[in-house]
């Protein structure tokens, strides 16, 4: 089950930093945007690290406070579960 966890957290990650990249793709050309909405919902679905990651690493939706505020309040919360999960795990 932890192999299906990890693998999981891989492929969402991965279609999280594709999909920003896309994203900013099309914001320099002027094309067809992936809505804010779905990026926050590829985080929700796991993958905050790779939205973090793309955001620093592509300077992508890093001026929308509101986007932001957001992505740093889904990734504390999950972060908070993954604390508490570790903590039951391991106690």
């Amino acid at each position: 089950m932890p192999e299906l966890a990890a693998l999981y957290l891989m492929m969402i990650n991965a279609a999280t930093v594709t999909a920003f990249a896309l994203d900013k793709r099309a914001a320099a050309r002027g094309g067809w945007r992936v809505p804010e909405r779905r990026l926050l919902a590829l985080a929700a679905l796991g993958g905050s690290p790779g939205a973090l990651a793309a955001r620093a690493l592509l300077r992508h939706k890093t001026r929308k406070t509101g986007f932001s505020a957001w992505l740093w309040g889904i990734a504390a919360v999950q972060a908070l579960l993954a604390a508490w999960l570790a903590y039951r795990a391991f106690r």
